[in-house]
């Protein structure tokens, strides 16, 4: 009987020998001093189009802090984690309350990243505004 493997599942073994192989080759592609050929290097910092993107990178970061400290009822929120987390303790599941007690201990990490994040669009938008959406940064 063949091995039938879910999509996800054939993606990651796709995905970990693509690493390996660029993993094993790495060192010799560094040591041959024929890196990334100089008609392929940035010509400036990206400002127009980060400028461009603004926006929808402030409702992403708006959503992610909104779905973080949502109610218990929305997943991905830190209540409904702790919620599992301490359902999880209460049926005596240890190695599970561990495991999503570290991934609750991340998503509250995640937190201030994002914020400062949200700060730092802040200022990209105020220098975009004051520079032409930086279409002159090269």
């Amino acid at each position: 009987m063949p091995l039938v493997m879910p999509k996800r599942a054939r993606l990651a073994v796709v995905g970990l020998a693509v690493a390996g192989t660029l993993l094993a080759g790495g060192p010799a592609f560094a040591a041959s001093g024929t890196g990334t050929p100089a008609a392929h290097a940035p010509k400036g910092d990206g400002a127009h189009a980060l400028c461009l993107r603004v926006p929808k990178l402030e409702r992403r970061i708006e959503r992610a802090l909104d779905r973080i400290n949502g109610g218990v009822g929305v997943r991905g929120s830190i209540a409904h984690l702790e919620a599992r987390v301490d359902n999880a303790k209460k049926l005596n599941h240890t190695a599970i309350a561990t495991y999503l007690q570290d991934r609750l201990n991340t998503r509250k990490a995640l937190v201030p990243t994002l914020q400062e994040r949200q700060a730092d669009l802040k200022s990209v938008q105020a220098w975009c505004g004051a520079n032409d959406n930086g279409k002159g940064a090269q």
